[in-house]
């Protein structure tokens, strides 16, 4: 079983979307551990005060780093080996479901969620987290983006979702966009679904699909196939593709 353990100034927060859908199943059902640590609780200030003025001026305030350091040490004693530390910040590398892939495979991590104008940066070079972004903007802590991540990672853990094929065939999974979906009715404000759907040949059906795949992608997301290794089959079928919107756009 995967643990997770997230230092937070909001664990109701947290919890509260946690302890839903497919996530809150998977925790029922003991396929992860989540914990949510409020940060606060570390603090030697009988105010539970974690933040204070930036020192050189500045707008804001910063969270201390002993209170962040003492949950992370508390965390660690919870465990024979220190977890994967991650630190959820707008400085980090962008988060893709190839490193989600990657993270769902190690035994434990702690996400640590930032607030306020940051964290001091001494509990940063004391930890040596990983800095992970889920976008280039800027929120107002880190709850929300270690919530994305929590998501992103637990569903690929084995037994969270029904099949593996959930996600197999789902958007950057493999590197492409995802297909089109349809459900019912087979028709809909005058647009039907595509025949090859409805014809139970799934040979077919696979081709459409992957086809696709690709039209999908290089009309959105041209930029992904740069790193997708494209087999001879989808080298052919790409070129077709590319004719094709050419025609479309009368070039």
């Amino acid at each position: 079983m995967m643990r997770i353990d997230i230092a937070t100034l909001f664990p109701d927060m947290c919890e509260n979307v946690l302890s839903e859908s497919i996530i809150g199943r998977a925790r029922k059902r003991q396929l992860v551990d989540i914990t949510c640590h409020n940060i606060r609780d570390f603090t030697n200030d009988k105010h539970r005060r974690v933040d204070d003025t930036p020192y050189g001026g500045g707008m804001g305030m910063v969270m201390q780093a002993d209170p962040i350091y003492r949950c992370y040490q508390h965390i660690c004693s919870l465990q024979s080996v220190p977890p994967h530390a991650i630190y959820l910040s707008p400085q980090g590398k962008t988060l893709t479901q190839q490193r989600c892939k990657e993270l769902a495979r190690l035994p434990s991590i702690m996400l640590i969620c930032g607030h306020y104008e940051g964290i001091d940066e001494r509990v940063i070079e004391k930890i040596s987290p990983e800095e992970i972004s889920i976008g280039d903007y800027v929120l107002t802590g880190g709850e929300l983006p270690a919530l994305v991540l929590v998501d992103a990672v637990v569903r690929l853990r084995d037994g969270v979702l029904s099949s593996a094929e959930c996600f197999e065939e789902e958007s950057h999974f493999n590197g492409l966009l995802e297909y089109p979906q349809y459900t019912r009715p087979e028709e809909w404000e005058g647009r039907t679904v595509p025949e090859v759907l409805l014809s139970g040949h799934h040979a077919n059906i696979e081709k459409w699909r992957a086809k696709q795949s690709l039209i999908r992608t290089y009309k959105k997301r041209a930029d992904m196939l740069e790193n997708y290794h494209l087999t001879k089959e989808e080298k052919a079928l790409l070129k077709d593709i590319k004719a094709e919107v050419n025609e479309e756009k009368g070039e």
